[in-house]
């Protein structure tokens, strides 16, 4: 089993509603072991758009890497997204942020995600759930860097931890998160 961490975010429709549904799929094939607050953030791309819900995942997966990208861009297609293209607003964004201490580089699919390190709304719920995590290229920890940020992009809690309980009494692995 593989240690996964995986970002969730919505800015489309009901921001809240996608963001429950996007766990619940991914309960089905990710062990879910804690997910982070839920945050309002900027959209990094275009300023006019809706504002963004993002939480990142933690969880265990036999899958490995590709697998995981593809159930991953599976439930993405399945409620909706169109495209991957950057800058356009989603339903649901699943994101790959680290997969174990793995470091893939292929062209559809890098880990640690290329963007990590750069990005509040990933950086703030990820550090939350584990502040000591290394990052396996920059050897960082995840507080540090989001410590070092600069980005200036806007990240407010929105719903603190357990957030999701009681919104959706289907969750498959909720006594594990």
């Amino acid at each position: 089993m593989a240690l996964v961490f995986i970002g969730v975010g919505s800015n489309m429709g009901d921001r809240l509603s996608n963001s429950v549904e996007a766990l619940r799929r991914m309960a089905s094939g990710i062990r879910i072991l804690a997910v982070s607050s839920l945050y309002e953030t900027e959209p990094h791309h275009d300023p006019s758009q809706p504002l963004y819900l993002n939480f990142v995942v933690k969880g265990e997966t036999g899958m490995y890497p590709r697998g995981l990208l593809t159930f991953l861009q599976g439930i993405e297609r399945d409620m909706g997204r169109k495209g991957k293209r950057d800058g356009l607003p989603r339903v649901i964004d699943l994101d790959i942020l680290l997969y174990g201490d793995e470091i893939i580089r292929m062209r559809d699919l890098t880990i640690p995600h290329p963007l990590l390190h750069r990005r509040g709304f990933v950086l703030t719920p990820l550090s939350e759930l584990d502040p000591g995590l290394r990052h396996p290229v920059l050897g960082r920890r995840v507080i540090e860097l989001l410590e070092d940020l600069k980005d200036g992009k806007m990240v407010r809690p929105y719903l603190g931890r357990g957030w999701w309980k009681g919104l959706e009494p289907s969750l498959p692995s909720a006594k594990d998160i």
